[in-house]
Formats: structure tokens, sequence, C-alpha cells
């Protein structure tokens, strides 16, 4: 692991220390061992599931989070946060309308100078949207009680990734994260069928723009190549011009207007809040790809394409492969993959089965405490450790520092969603961004419970001295950080070290 920048002090004391120096053995399943299986599983382990596991094992707690209940419960004053927000309260529907009509009015101002007033209070409306977004993931990821759930939210928006800067999509992210949410444990199809139809999802990879004779290949193409069979799926070029006719006529519909039909296409005609099926769009024409008749059915076109896609084995393979880079390594073992694989052939793409699968393997009991965490899994597990048992009321310094980090909610401009290799996420840069972000937590100073209003930020030094340490981080700590953290001056320094040590930078 790369050594972390941490002071000019600490430099010489951590150099060389590796990440896995004194935690425990592959066999014990003691305290610091179930800490490291819940932080590879949470977004950082807590001291409630850490009780939970020692109490009732690592079966129950696992069989809880891949059955959870919908919606969570999570404490009041993250709920409540969470109701307050404006896409908590209008649907999809009515708020890009509501939005739609706010563009529309900004650009008819005949004034140069209160156009451009108008259509910066425009833009500044859409980027609230997608805060209110972020917010409520970072608060759910931070207090939901179905952890696995979260990652998994996670996992999937960045695998459907779409770009909150194209065009209105800062309006429906959050939307389409929360669709993704509740499709997160279950049937792959379902996740692959959601997307497929959702506004985001078409409007992001110009599928609105694509139509009988003036075909658009850009959604096509990113169905075959990062969300299904992958690069080198055994697709070709003519595979993804036949997938773009499948695909023509599926669009976004803003208004409350029906397009004009011939009466022979008012049957094939299909509209689903912000998603339309305009058969005048479509090509209706015998379709051939992956050795796949389609018949020029309309819409029930999509449907037969998307069971082939979702039930192909290298869909399951490239899949199963990319779940156990997010949980296992960034090389996952071939043989993993492989029992992954199998087991969503056998369940027909059950997520949960395919994670059982991958959390009973020795592969994933082997690589505990071996995976750099990304920026997002830093910044949540950090403040996670630090306030236990208090809600943030305020996610705008996590919002900032991700971006600070590269790692900024719905901000992924291309397709492919972020990395999740060491190697995008462990550069100098990042170490030092990282140990400023661990002073701010550290010394209480990150603006965290500071109110929007109010002048001051509310006392909130952290405890990270708590019994979570004392049970399942101390004992893994290599010598070299127990010398450094020896060496703090105050409580905050101290903080800071634990939070900078490169244990915390695993997982």
């Amino acid at each position: 692991m790369r050594n972390l920048a941490l002071s000019a002090a600490l430099v010489l004391a951590l150099a060389g220390c590796a990440t896995t120096n004194g935690a425990p053995g592959p066999s014990a399943h003691d305290a610091a061992r179930d800490t490291l299986w819940l932080d590879r599983l949470a977004w950082g382990a807590s001291s409630t599931d850490l009780a939970a596991v020692r109490a009732r094992g690592r079966d129950a707690w696992l069989d809880a989070q891949l059955q959870p209940h919908t919606p969570a419960v999570l404490p009041e004053a993250a709920q409540a946060q969470i109701r307050a927000l404006t896409i908590s309260q209008q649907p999809l529907l009515p708020l890009v309308q509501k939005m739609e009509a706010q563009r529309k009015a900004a650009d008819a101002v005949t004034d140069d100078m209160a156009k451009a007033d108008a259509q910066k209070a425009y833009q500044q409306a859409l980027t609230l949207l997608a805060r209110e977004a972020s917010a409520r993931a970072l608060l759910q990821a931070l207090y939901s009680p179905q952890q696995v759930q979260e990652q998994m939210t996670w996992f999937w928006f960045n695998h459907f990734n779409v770009h909150q800067y194209k065009s209105n999509l800062r309006v429906m992210v959050g939307d389409y994260e929360q669709g993704l949410r509740e499709r997160s444990l279950g049937r792959f199809r379902d996740l692959l069928g959601y997307t497929a139809r959702h506004p985001a999802m078409l409007r992001y990879l110009d599928n609105e723009q694509n139509a009988a004779n003036r075909i658009n290949e850009n959604y096509a193409r990113e169905l075959l190549e990062l969300h299904t069979l992958g690069v080198g799926g055994g697709y070709s070029q003519r595979d993804v011009q036949e997938l773009a006719r499948v695909l023509t006529g599926l669009g976004v519909n803003l208004t409350d207007n029906k397009p004009k039909l011939k009466p022979a296409q008012e049957a094939q005609y299909r509209r689903d809040g912000l998603t339309e099926f305009n058969p005048a769009r479509h090509d209706f024409g015998e379709k051939q790809l992956l050795g796949l008749t389609v018949k020029g059915d309309g819409y029930a076109e999509l449907d037969q394409v998307l069971d082939a896609l979702a039930r192909h084995p290298r869909t399951a393979r490239f899949v199963s492969r990319k779940i156990a880079q997010y949980f296992v390594a960034d090389e996952p073992p071939p043989l993993l993959v492989e029992r992954m694989a199998e087991r969503w052939r056998q369940s027909d793409g059950r997520i949960a089965d395919v994670l059982r699968t991958m959390v009973a393997s020795p592969e994933f009991e082997a690589s505990l405490g071996r995976k750099f965490k990304d920026p997002t899994h830093y910044v949540v597990s950090a403040v996670r450790l630090a306030y236990p048992d208090r809600v943030v009321l305020n996610t705008g310094p996590m919002i900032g520092w991700l971006y600070r980090l590269g790692q900024a909610p719905y901000n992924r401009q291309t397709p492919d969603g972020y990395p999740m290799d060491e190697n995008a996420w462990a550069g100098p840069g990042q170490m030092t961004t990282r140990f400023d972000i661990a002073r701010a937590i550290g010394s209480g100073s990150a603006g965290l419970f500071k109110v929007e209003g109010e002048k001051q930020d509310r006392p909130a030094f952290p405890q990270l001295a708590n019994p979570l340490y004392y049970d399942g981080i101390q004992p893994r700590l290599a010598a070299a950080t127990r010398q450094a953290l020896g060496q703090a001056a105050s409580p905050q320094e101290w903080n800071t070290f634990l939070l900078s040590a490169p244990e915390f930078m695993v997982r």
C-alpha cells in the first residue's frame, strides 16, 4: 500500500507500514476480524452492527441485510432531513414539468440582463435538486440499517452511470437512484429494464434522438459494452446497429401532449411518466442480433432483447466480476468470479444470491483489510466512526470533500462510471486531501453540524477512542501506527492520525 503523507513528523514513522501488519490471522473470527468484515459489507463498521454480528453471527446479519425491509427506518433526525427535501415531496413528472416551465419562462425574457438572471436561477434550481439527491444518498449511507442495500445502490448507479450535468438530468438523478435502491438486491433483469426505460438514461445516452432512418447508437453500444456483455463480450458492430434499431422510438416526453399518430399506430403508443414509446419513430423491420431474431413488434422488442442479455452467460460473468472487484479485489480471483457467475445463472440473476456466494467464499475472507477505499468509502466511513450516535445536520462538507477527491455524486461524465481500483485513488494529491479531511473531522471543525442560517457550528468534537476502536480497530494497528498515535499532542491530533492511518485507508 502506498505510504500516507500525514505530516512531516509522521512520514518517517509510517513509511513502509503495510496495511495488513498487525491484522488478525484469517482464521481468527474475533471482534477485529468481524470489524473488517463489516467494513467491507457496510459503509464502515458501526458498534451496533458489530454487536449484532457478535451476538447473532455473521450469517444471520447477512441474511437480514439481503432481505431488507422497504423503506429503511433511519434515525428520526436523518429521516426528518430527507422528508424536508423537495425531491421527497414531489413526484418526478410534476417536478420536471415545473422546472421545464421555469426554463421556458427564462428563455422567453427579452431583456438581456434579466434573461441571464432568470437562466442562472433555473440552473441554480437544478443544482439544488441534485444536491438534495446527494444529501439523501449520504444520509442513507450513514444511517440506514440496510447497509448492504446502500452499498449496492452506489454500485448500481456507478454501473448504470448517468451524468448530472447532461441536459436537465439534475432534476432526475434522485428519482433514478431511488429506483436503483429499490431493486438493488433483486433480479438483474429488473434493474436492466428499469434503467432502459428511465428518462435519465434515455436522455443521457441520447436515445431520445434515436429514430428509424436516423439511428443513434450511443445507448445501444453502452447497453452491450458496459451494462451487460462487457468489452470483448462477443458482440459485433452489426449487433450494436441492430440493437439501436430495436431501441428506436423509445425516448422522453416532458409535456402532457401526445404526438400525432396515424390510426394504425395508436395501439402501439406507450407512455409511462416521462418515458414514451413513439411508434412513428420506430423501425418495425426484422432484426438479427446475437443470434436472436427479433420480429418487428414495436415496444415488445425491447423486453425480448433485455431478457436475452440478462440471461447471457457473458453478462453473468462480466457483472459478477465487477461486483467482486467492488467488494473483494482490484483483480478478483477468476475462480470466485466463475462461482458467482454460476450462481447467477442458477438463480436467474438474483443479486442477493450472487452476493451470498461471494461473501461465503474463502477468497472474500482472505481479502479483508486489503481493498483500498475509494473516496466515498473513505469519507462515509470516517464520519460513521466519528459520530456513531449523532446525526449530522449538514452533508454539504461531505459533498465538498467528494468533489475535492474527484468522486462527487452523479458527476462522472463518461458512462463507464468511476474506477474502483486503487491506482485511481491512491496518488499523493489524494492522500494530502484525505489528511485535510481527517484533520477537519478529527478537530470537530468540519461543519457537519452547522445548520443553514446559523452563524456558528454547533460543538461536535468526535470521540474516536470509542468501544468500536478498542474492540475492532486497535488490535490490528501496526506498530508504526501505534507509535504515531502515541506521539499525538492532543485529542484532535490523535483523531487526525487515526483517520489518516494506513489501516483506515482499507476495508
